[in-house]
């Protein structure tokens, strides 16, 4: 065969697939000036997708007798280890769509593709095209077979199915490159491996709520040392000494990240050992504390210990000591009248300026979701009685408060558009002396007739009434609110799916600050421009959350909608941190790419909706002895001064 005729054979299998799944955009004039590891990333995902194109065509063996297509490609890992970086293995395809193997006498086509820089020892690689001589004819009938299956949609939900597996593998590939190890052993993920940005800032440490999906992933996986030794080793790490202008924080702080750091051995400069460093908020952008790492790691040793069946760590007493110290932190008494937490501005995800301090929503779900988790893990002793007992106090305050005061529909926005102001007296109706004037004129637009949510932040004299998504679900999934108000968030997000979801799952919260408002509120910040960033950007990450809230209220719909918009196009973004603009349209303008928890969300809500019965090990039912405490301890008929025998908090 002539070297014309062989590409023409090429171009005609090459048209055959649809270019959605297959193009790499990634790979680009730009992108050949990258660093060694994306080279051979972006080599290994071309080779792999090219075995699957040739693979699917099998189904056209009958036609097609008389070519082989053999394609040398990467072999693809399976765990997460750093000898493949070092040395790639190669494996040929197997017979596809009946294209015989040539005998040595036909034409040889030989594409070399030279690559620099490559890690380790990888220099280059070479795409060996073999074909058998044919006639003429036959290549006509091939082209013929090969248009009309395409035209027929024979081959199309196949194409589909590879598309979609080469995904699935290109996430995994990323989310094992970005594992961190110490001493030898993987111990958590990095925040971000972007090879286009130069300035790394501390997105190359291991961030405590970044990795959260991360190690869902790998326990779902069946791949559970990962997230044994990042338990352990942050838990270490929690009694780390830690100041700020000479200020201690309270005993039983999380850090928000760790590095691992190569030092000098003390008196040994020609040796070297590893430690952990921790930053606790003294290093952040904003100095804030992390109050959500504590409640996030309750939260993962407790899933680490449903889906591992290994109950031995949460019983260590290092562990339990840990689990005490979280919560006598956040049990502490203090000034506060309510239940909830009182925390500063930019003290979870959204961690800038964007008016969340007080009491937000996403606090008080992952809270009220530690205590349950807490609850279940803590060992019976008589040093646990005290500590058990305001728990129990506290899961009761909290359940109350937020159902009854959070809670907003087309109903209860009536009622406060209703209020009296200026009360006193113990039987008032509006608690807070909310105003009626600060129902904004979006929200009586916004609110559907079906559907509700739980507001964003409450404090006397204001209720912050935008939708945040992660507060939202959280709530779902851990039984903060009701059965009928989980159903109703689910509801207002199928209602306003245009807002919520558009063109890339999810807005972090809803609306966006704007005008005067935004400049008050975040300071002007640069980074929370309206539609942007935490102000009403959209975070592939979080479709992990809406994934096992769907799960838990049985409607897997909602989330298989919400996978097949953001698999459209976040491999061909290059996995990115956020999206900017109402409907999600860009790439945010600071946003890093190949933003681990954004492979992680996809990959851990893709292995959810393939076995719902996994997102167990995240979801909390409701406690009937909780309910039955609730109805007998409601205030609502208990309002008088001398009735308050109750020693809760509401």
């Amino acid at each position: 065969m002539s070297l014309g005729t062989s590409k023409t054979v090429f171009q005609v299998l090459s048209r055959a697939v649809p270019q959605t799944g297959y193009n790499e955009p990634g790979v680009n004039s730009l992108d050949l000036t990258l660093h060694s590891r994306f080279g051979v990333k972006c080599m290994k995902k071309r080779s792999s997708r090219h075995r699957h194109l040739f693979e699917c065509s099998s189904m056209l063996q009958s036609q097609l007798r008389t070519h082989q297509f053999q394609l040398m490609s990467f072999h693809d890992y399976k765990t997460y280890s750093r000898p493949w970086l070092q040395t790639c293995k190669c494996q040929r395809a197997e017979s596809v769509g009946g294209i015989t193997t040539g005998d040595g006498n036909g034409s040889r086509l030989v594409n070399d593709v030279e690559t620099s820089n490559l890690v380790g020892n990888v220099t280059s690689a070479k795409h060996i095209l073999e074909f058998d001589d044919v006639q003429a004819q036959q290549l006509k009938q091939e082209k013929e077979v090969l248009a009309s299956n395409v035209t027929n949609g024979a081959i199309t939900d196949s194409f589909d199915t590879i598309g979609l597996n080469s995904i699935e593998e290109e996430a995994w590939d990323l989310l094992r490159e970005s594992v961190v190890y110490y001493c030898g052993n993987p111990i958590g993920t990095i925040a971000a491996k972007d090879p286009t940005s130069s300035n790394v800032l501390n997105y190359d440490q291991v961030f405590i709520r970044d990795f959260i999906p991360s190690g869902i992933a790998f326990l779902l996986k069946g791949e559970h040392d990962i997230v044994r030794n990042f338990i352990l080793y942050t838990l270490q790490l929690q009694s780390w000494e830690k100041t700020m202008d000479c200020h201690s924080p309270g005993q039983g702080l999380m850090p928000a990240s760790f590095k691992v750091r190569t030092v000098p051995l003390d008196g040994d400069d020609s040796a070297t050992e590893e430690v952990l460093d921790p930053d606790f908020g003294e290093a952040a952008i904003g100095r804030v504390a992390p109050v959500d790492s504590g409640l996030w790691w309750i939260i993962l040793l407790r899933a680490y210990g449903k889906c591992s069946g290994d109950l031995s760590v949460q019983e260590r007493v290092d562990v339990q000591t840990g689990i005490k110290m979280i919560l006598r932190l956040c049990l502490a008494d203090g000034f506060d009248m309510f239940p909830t937490l009182l925390v500063t501005d930019g003290s979870c995800m959204i961690d800038r300026r964007m008016g969340i301090h007080g009491h937000p929503l996403e606090i008080q779900a992952l809270f009220y979701s530690a205590l349950r988790c807490a609850r279940e893990m803590l060992t019976p002793e008589d040093g646990s009685a005290d500590l058990i007992r305001a728990l129990n106090n506290r899961l009761v305050a909290l359940s109350f408060h937020i159902r009854e005061y959070y809670w907003i529909d087309l109903k209860k926005l009536n009622e406060i558009y209703r209020y009296k102001t200026e009360e006193y007296s113990y039987d008032a109706v509006n608690k807070f002396n909310i105003y009626p004037d600060q129902i904004s004129p979006w929200l009586v637009e916004w609110m559907p007739n079906k559907g509700g949510y739980l507001i964003g932040n409450l404090q006397p004299a204001h209720m912050d009434f935008r939708f945040f998504s992660l507060g939202n679900l959280w709530s779902v999934v851990n039984s903060l609110a009701t059965v009928e108000q989980s159903h109703a968030i689910l509801d207002l997000i199928e209602a306003k799916w245009s807002d919520l979801v558009a063109e890339m799952p999810l807005k972090i919260c809803y609306p966006a600050l704007d005008g005067q408002e935004w400049q008050i509120i975040t300071g002007s910040d640069p980074k929370n421009t309206p539609w942007s960033y935490h102000n009403a950007g959209s975070w592939p990450t979080l479709l992990w959350q809406l994934t096992v809230a769907c799960i838990k209220m049985k409607r897997t719909h909602i989330a298989a909608k919400a996978v097949e918009i953001a698999e459209r196009r976040i491999s061909r973004d290059r996995w990115p941190e956020y999206y900017d603009t109402k409907r999600s349209r860009f790439i945010g303008k600071q946003s890093r790419l190949y933003q681990t928890w954004s492979i992680a969300g996809y990959l851990v809500a893709k292995l959810l909706l393939a076995d719902p019965s996994k997102a167990n090990i995240l979801i909390t039912e409701e406690d009937s002895e909780l309910v039955n405490a609730l109805i007998s301890a409601n205030p609502r008929g208990k309002r008088g001064r001398k009735s308050m025998k109750q020693t809760y908090i509401v």
